[in-house]
């Protein structure tokens, strides 16, 4: 099992900054894409959630459309964490921010084989208000 701790959100007034964390622990033998989702007050719970924005192991990014210029994401490869720093922030902003993993697990069977499966994972999400 993997877990995803979120932090760092918040209100925040129209043209402030905030900056976001996750952290990823368990069972994790590698994690290739890290990323940030988001979902606006009032939006189906079934609806698909919005790239913010992700990175690869690598270090290669992609942001959604709304965010570009705005928005810049990090990783920490040795410590499986992520960050975003959200500048220039609009209402229109407002949402509850997921963080996502694809991760690679190592697992071992009773009689101690080792094999290995991938996963997605999501944190809890955090609330960010922007708002005056």
């Amino acid at each position: 099992q993997v877990q995803l701790v979120e932090s760092g959100g918040g209100l925040v007034q129209p043209g402030g900054s905030l900056r976001l964390s996750c952290a990823a622990s368990g069972s994790i033998f590698s994690i290739n894409a890290m990323g940030w989702y988001r979902q606006a007050p009032g939006e189906h719970i079934g609806n698909q959630r919005e790239l913010v924005a992700v990175v690869t192991s690598g270090g290669s990014t992609n942001y959604g459309d709304s965010v570009k210029g705005r928005f810049a994401i990090s990783r920490d490869n040795a410590q499986n964490t992520i960050f975003l720093q959200m500048n220039s922030l609009r209402p229109e902003d407002t949402a509850v921010y997921y963080c996502h993993a694809d991760v690679r697990e190592r697992n071992s069977d009773r009689d101690g084989n080792i094999y290995y499966t991938a996963r997605d994972y999501w944190g809890q999400g955090t609330q960010v208000t922007v708002s005056s």
